[in-house]
């Protein structure tokens, strides 16, 4: 397969600088779009929106931490082995996480936002707004330890 570049275009800053795994829900954090790549019409409209999906990098993440393959989530042996893509894991292939938050405010090359389960110097792949044309279509079904790993999450 051929290998894909990607380049962030900006930073967390603030909220937590650490990556603990519940109490998510009130983190306050701002994106900052790189200057060099953006003026603030990258975010125009944005404001318009209740809630916006931020992919990023967890850049913390070293080669060796990487998991491929069957794990109980959260190392709970309480909770099914299951595959790496059958959860959401920092420890994936690619570092990749993706969060619905709220928008608080857009300034400039500024998005502030509630409940970004990123740390503090995290690189920001992508923003897009939330419209409920691309939610889920019917009911969503998930097995009981997900909803246990929620309970506190947020």
């Amino acid at each position: 397969m051929a290998s894909v570049t990607l380049h962030p275009i900006g930073q967390v800053h603030g909220g937590r600088i650490e990556a603990t795994d519940d109490d998510w829900g009130a983190s306050r954090a701002v994106i900052r779009l790189d200057p060099a790549r953006f003026t603030a019409d990258a975010l125009l409209g944005l404001d318009a929106f209740s809630h916006a999906e931020v992919i990023f990098l967890f850049d913390q993440v070293t080669d060796d931490q990487i998991t491929t393959t069957a794990r109980h989530p959260r190392g709970n042996p309480d909770w099914p082995r299951v595959g790496i893509f059958a959860q959401r894991g920092k420890n994936r292939p690619n570092r990749l996480g993706i969060t619905v938050c709220r928008i608080i405010a857009v300034d400039g090359l500024t998005l502030e936002v509630e409940g970004l389960d990123a740390i503090d110097g995290t690189p920001v792949l992508d923003i897009k707004p939330v419209m409920a044309g691309f939610l889920p279509r019917g009911d969503v079904r998930e097995p009981d330890w997900a909803r246990a790993i929620m309970a506190d999450y947020w």
